[in-house]
């Protein structure tokens, strides 16, 4: 059965690969499993077509025979959890990657979304630079415990696991500030995670997306 996934039609991420389609592509290509995407504009993820796939009216969704599935990381465990790669075999290391997937959407996440949402939507605001100190507060203080944990290991723990992909794709969103110029050991984990040919495929493929609208 042919896998379809969602995307934008023209991203918002103007071809960086933060849209979160990025998540489910690289998850694939890490698998090795073939897709489709069918692109949307942002009209027609608010009619009644995309809202009976996905009820929040968002990207990406999942489409695989009778299975419909959104978030993309119940997408991203849906993948890994039917195919190798991208979860341990033994049941103890398999249980803390899914740890750090829950901890990469939960605990990491958040505040940087806001931070980002903050520099685009705020900046006219009276609040915006005690907001923005907060917000960079918060990031920081999880990114000393992700940087302490990590230490000088190439992944989170073990081999590179959907954990792994998920934070990457969280801490790619700093990409835009200066942040994680302060933690080299941070830095070169996402710079090893963008290295891999899974990664280079699915970000490829995205920019093409953005390019070929650009283009029209």
């Amino acid at each position: 059965m042919t896998i379809t996934i969602t995307a934008f039609e023209r991203s918002p991420d103007r071809g960086r690969g933060l849209a979160r389609d990025m998540r489910v592509r690289w998850a694939l290509e890490e698998v090795g499993e073939p897709y489709e995407v069918r692109l949307l504009s942002f009209k027609a993820m608010k009619e009644p077509a995309h809202l009976a796939l996905q009820p929040f009216g968002q990207i990406p969704t999942y489409e695989e025979g009778d299975l419909t599935l959104f978030e993309s990381g119940a997408i991203v465990f849906h993948i890994a959890e039917r195919h190798a790669g991208l979860l341990p075999v033994d049941g103890n290391a398999r249980a803390r990657a899914i740890s750090w997937m829950f901890s990469a959407l939960n605990t990491v996440e958040p505040p940087i979304v806001d931070h980002s949402l903050a520099r685009i939507l705020e900046r006219d605001q009276p609040w915006y630079e005690q907001r923005l100190r907060a917000l960079e507060s918060s990031i920081r203080k999880r990114l000393d415990s992700l940087s302490a944990h990590l230490g000088d290991a190439d992944w989170l723990d073990g081999a590179f696991s959907a954990g792994d992909l998920l934070m990457v794709s969280v801490l790619l969103r700093l990409k835009s500030s200066n942040i994680l110029d302060d933690y080299p050991s941070l830095a070169a984990y996402v710079a090893r995670a963008e290295a891999r040919p899974a990664y280079q495929r699915a970000f490829a493929a995205q920019l093409a997306v953005f390019q070929a609208a650009s283009a029209g």
